[in-house]
């Protein structure tokens, strides 16, 4: 079975009139993992939430497109159950929802009225991924992410990735604040959605994800836009030199731009 592709063309996008994305193209097929990285500022996670919705980031022109589809038409949650997924650099909590209700809720959203996923297989699933993540099974009962730290969200968040099983996965900064043994832990459950059918975009900062997250494809934003795309050995060079031989290289100039983009 092929995989999804998600088609990212000329986009545009602005937060309070301020321009951040300024032409961002990338394509993300099935079976292809993709890392994003760049200096602070340069629009990376304003790329992940623009796909995925976010109402703070204006999309001004270009297209987003999921198997032909306009993801730009779509609710938030519409994109969700396309088959898109986001693990956010810090996962909000909500109180009174469970994790395993909320994962239930989640998959069946994604299924066909009257192919609802049963419980018992639900929890084989969620034992099993919980297990393969080495997390506390009590975690299942506890109000999403609340009280969680850094890295048992960041857990939680792959844990989803695992249950839902999306098309194209987003982790936007995904090592963030992870010690070696939880990014181990993380990079594996990762690693074990490789697959014809499921793509994944990384963004992040550091070469030390890609350590245990072999990617096909290296991105680097700056200013707004792709600037240049390689294999694995691009974040390599990176991680020994920096971004300047690239600025000068392409002749780019510094600019100030948002920290939080």
């Amino acid at each position: 079975m092929a995989g999804s592709t998600l088609e990212i063309k000329d986009l545009h996008v602005s937060i309070d009139d301020k321009e951040i994305l300024k032409g961002v193209n990338l394509t993300v097929k099935g079976g292809e993992f993709h890392a994003v990285m760049g200096p602070n500022g340069t629009g990376k996670s304003t790329l992940a939430s623009a796909i995925m919705g976010h109402p703070k980031y204006e999309v001004t022109s270009g297209s987003i497109l999921l198997d032909g589809e306009d993801v730009l038409e779509m609710e938030v949650d519409e994109r969700a159950q396309a088959g898109l997924f986001l693990a956010m650099q810090y996962p909000s909590e909500i109180s009174g929802v469970t994790n395993s209700d909320f994962l239930r809720s989640s998959i069946n959203a994604r299924r066909e009225e009257g192919d609802e996923i049963s419980l018992m297989k639900f929890i084989k699933e969620m034992d099993a991924s919980m297990d393969y993540l080495e997390m506390d099974k009590n975690m299942a009962q506890r109000y999403l992410n609340e009280g969680f730290s850094g890295g048992e969200k960041k857990r939680n968040e792959i844990l989803q990735l695992m249950m839902l099983k999306p098309a194209i996965g987003i982790l936007d900064e995904i090592d963030s604040g992870l010690d070696i043994d939880a990014l181990k832990v993380v990079s594996k459950g990762i690693n074990k959605l490789r697959s014809e059918t499921f793509g994944c975009l990384m963004i992040t900062h550091y070469q030390r994800l890609l350590d245990y997250i072999t990617p096909d494809y290296v991105h680097v934003m700056m200013q707004g836009r792709v600037v240049k795309s390689g294999g694995p050995e691009l974040a390599q060079r990176l991680e020994a030199e920096g971004y300047d031989w690239i600025k000068k290289e392409l002749g780019i100039e510094e600019e100030t731009v948002e920290q939080n983009a």
